[in-house]
């Protein structure tokens, strides 16, 4: 028999269906667009930040739908009352089956239908929607400062990892550096120039710079992590990073002019003079409340083969309830919501004095390190460091100067990065992020 006739067994169909899949599991394994996003990196600046969680943080998102609930309950509020149909049959021969007859019927049994209504008075219904709204407005003021604290803390954490990514850099330059001298210490044991207990003494210091840099680098993953679930945790990769620099702002507003700025912006000081309206509103409602509906009714009656109608009115007469005790709680809210707001209003002011005389308190350090103590304390370094490689310096004075210059340096960095929080204090006190 040819072999090229010859049918193919069952053992050879499995094989070339083994080999098939695996070229298609291959292809699959091998295509990029799978693999492009877990390796995709992300760098966010702060306005990208802020937009970020104000889109995606959950916090903020379950609190918008207190919105949503809240003019849902308008709906509610703004509803009529359903009509009401009653109906009724009398006198039927279920005793007598013989008796169910057309003129039986007609002539001996009863037949009634009833259509009824209940009109509100006092404009209830418009009373209350009107403070359905008015709730509505307190809450999304609410919620827009629930956004104005979300910003605040995005951006102090933003800051926390730019302070956090600064002491890494910082920390590796360091340690470059001292590595340099460590290297030049081995060449002077090396040649006779050196006791080995300095170059111990030398290669323990440099164990503090290698420590330096691994608490710097937990620290700039913690910093990241946290700012991550401030943000919406799925909308950052996990290999993110931030993108800026720690900096000073010069703030040239006064405090007065803060203070009347924070009153005119401050979202929750909004809310507070927002709730005078809505216990107003409900101070409305309870007196709406207070007058009893009457209840409207058209019944058609057929007996002894007439057609009739007749219309009936019910009303409560207000000798006893007439929604006294509502009225008189409304009274009191509308007082109690008046006192919060004035004392809102104190917050306010007592916010922007705190915040201002922390950024001007953060400014003046800021300022002792830029008028010439972060240049000496690096320029005393460098000139330990060159005394020390040639001979003219000994290795305690290097390491002081090393340690004061390393001390120094991440003190500046911390009051830049208290300025900076500082100012994302004094805006989040004002209640906006334009300041002058």
């Amino acid at each position: 028999m040819d072999v090229k006739s010859r049918p193919l067994g069952l053992q050879h169909l499995v094989l070339l269906s083994i080999t098939a899949l695996l070229c298609v599991a291959t292809v699959s394994a091998q295509s990029p667009t799978q693999t492009a996003p877990q390796n995709a990196s992300m760098r966010v600046t702060l306005d990208l930040a802020i937009e970020l969680a104000l889109k995606h943080n959950h916090s903020l998102q379950a609190a918008r739908t207190m919105i949503l609930q809240n003019k849902a309950q308008e709906i509610t509020a703004n509803l009529r009352p359903n009509p009401t149909i009653n109906w009724d049959t009398q006198f039927l021969p279920l005793f007598q089956p013989n008796d169910f007859t057309t003129d039986y019927l007609n002539n001996s049994a009863q037949f009634d239908f009833g259509l009824g209504y209940t009109i509100e008075r006092g404009k209830k219904r418009q009373r209350r929607f009107q403070a359905a709204k008015d709730q509505t407005a307190v809450t999304t003021a609410q919620v827009s400062d629930n956004e104005r604290t979300l910003t605040f803390n995005v951006a102090s954490q933003f800051i926390a990892a730019l302070l956090a990514q600064s002491n890494v850099e910082l920390a590796e330059s360091d340690l470059k550096s001292f590595q340099q001298s460590v290297d030049i210490s081995e060449e002077k044991f090396k040649s006779g120039a050196m006791s080995e207990g300095d170059l111990l003494k030398i290669k323990l210091q440099m164990l503090q710079f290698q420590m330096d840099v691994s608490n710097a680098r937990v620290a700039r993953i913690q910093a990241l992590a946290s700012l991550r679930q401030l943000l919406g945790y799925e909308t950052v990769p996990e290999n993110y990073s931030v993108d800026g620099q720690l900096e000073y702002q010069k703030v040239t507003a006064g405090e007065d002019d803060l203070k009347a700025l924070a009153l005119r912006q401050r979202p929750d000081l909004h809310a507070a003079q927002l709730g005078i309206t809505a216990a107003q509103s409900q101070l409305e409602l309870a007196k709406a409340n207070g007058k009893h509906d009457l209840n409207t009714t058209f019944n058609y009656s057929h007996v002894g083969a007439v057609n009739s109608g007749a219309f009936f009115f019910n009303i409560q007469l207000p000798i006893f309830d007439r929604n006294q005790g509502e009225i008189a709680r409304t009274q009191y809210a509308i007082t109690q919501s008046q006192e919060l707001s004035s004392e809102q209003s104190s917050i306010a002011l007592t916010d922007v004095a705190n915040a201002y005389e922390s950024l001007r308190t953060n400014d003046e350090i800021v300022q002792l390190y830029q008028s010439g103590y972060l240049n000496q304390a690096e320029e005393s370094r460098d000139i330990s460091q060159y005394a020390y490689q040639r001979g003219a310096a000994s290795l305690l004075d290097f390491l002081d100067a090393e340690r004061s210059y390393r001390a120094t340096e991440l003190a500046y960095r911390q009051s830049l990065a208290g300025y900076m929080s500082a100012l994302e204090q004094l805006r989040q006190a004002v209640g906006t992020r334009s300041l002058p």
